[in-house]
């Protein structure tokens, strides 16, 4: 065996030492690794509705999406953060419209939280509508205005859906199915399958881990720490505080309107999203009210977050 070789066969070792020397701290070719995984509880409840996951293919589905949110961190735990923010915005909204509060764990599957979420078939915003049904639940929706990304009326629209839906099958669980497949497609499997429980459809791999991706959700920000996701209250998003100023007229440019209230354009665009141009058009003169972030909400005060539900948080 010659010098070169000897090397060659040293730094093919190289790999197998740095691991194990991580791992147990000796030089072994084999390194060990821990790995958790969350409980599948035996039942949850859903919109006042307790599902029995104690049937194996249920205990399965459960199990992935549990997994799921476990492993990938920085999406889960960045959903903890933005939670704190956007959950005490909708929570009102659908308890207004009768709506059960479970549904918020929906918006959180939608969109991870991103006010600005765009999917590549062209939803969008924290529900994530489509231009067709965000235009027909009351949304305005064109190249200049884009209320599918405004929070609080996306939320309004989404509560009617909702409410549609529920007139239609009566079932919460059917309901949350629809959002993602189409009432059309799921009343056609109920009839094909001769099922009475949403949970026992056939349904294409999407819309079939769909329910079970929602309830994961619930699971997950109603005890973070048992994710190992360890988060302190100043780790938390705060909402922000801001002003708002109606306009029935339109505005030429965004960028000389924000200055003229103290801010950038980028503020102004980051707090109302759903303005998609560089100047708000108002052909049909309606009446828009756009947040502006006041002074004391623009700087990280730690101190000063206040948590929205205390099972986010580690003392």
């Amino acid at each position: 065996m010659n010098k070169y070789t000897k090397i060659f066969i040293v730094l093919l070792m190289l790999p197998l030492i740095s691991v194990s020397a991580w791992g147990r701290g000796v030089a072994s070719a084999e390194a060990s690794f821990e790995y958790s995984t969350p409980l599948v509880p035996q039942k949850v409840v859903f919109c006042g509705k307790t599902i029995d996951l104690t049937r194996f293919d249920r205990h399965e589905r459960m199990d992935r999406e549990l997994l799921a949110f476990t492993y990938m961190h920085s999406t889960s735990i960045q959903m903890v953060k933005k939670a704190n923010r956007y959950f005490p915005i909708v929570e009102p909204i659908l308890k207004a419209n009768g709506i059960p509060d479970d549904f918020k764990y929906l918006m959180v599957i939608e969109s991870s939280l991103n006010p600005n979420a765009r999917s590549v078939a062209g939803a969008a915003g924290l529900w994530q509508f489509m231009q067709t049904t965000g235009r027909e639940y009351g949304l305005e929706v064109n190249k200049n205005i884009d209320e599918r990304y405004h929070v609080e009326k996306a939320t309004v629209a989404a509560c009617k859906y909702l409410k549609d839906a529920y007139d239609k099958y009566q079932d919460w669980i059917a309901v949350a199915a629809s959002y993602n497949a189409g009432q059309a497609r799921i009343s056609n499997q109920f009839e094909k399958q001769l099922v009475d429980d949403m949970l026992d459809l056939h349904l294409v791999e999407e819309t079939a881990r769909y329910v079970y991706r929602i309830i994961a959700a619930k699971i997950m920000l109603s005890n973070p720490s048992a994710f190992g996701f360890r988060l302190r209250a100043e780790d938390l998003y705060m909402p922000i505080p801001c002003k708002e100023i109606t306009v029935e007229t339109g505005i030429p440019d965004l960028a000389k309107w924000a200055k003229q209230q103290g801010i950038t354009y980028g503020l102004l665009k980051l707090l109302n999203p759903w303005l998609r141009d560089t100047f708000l058009q108002n052909v049909s003169k309606r009446t828009y009210v756009l947040k502006i972030p006041l002074a004391e909400g623009m700087t990280y005060q730690p101190n000063k977050v206040v948590v929205h539900d205390k099972r986010w948080i580690v003392e």
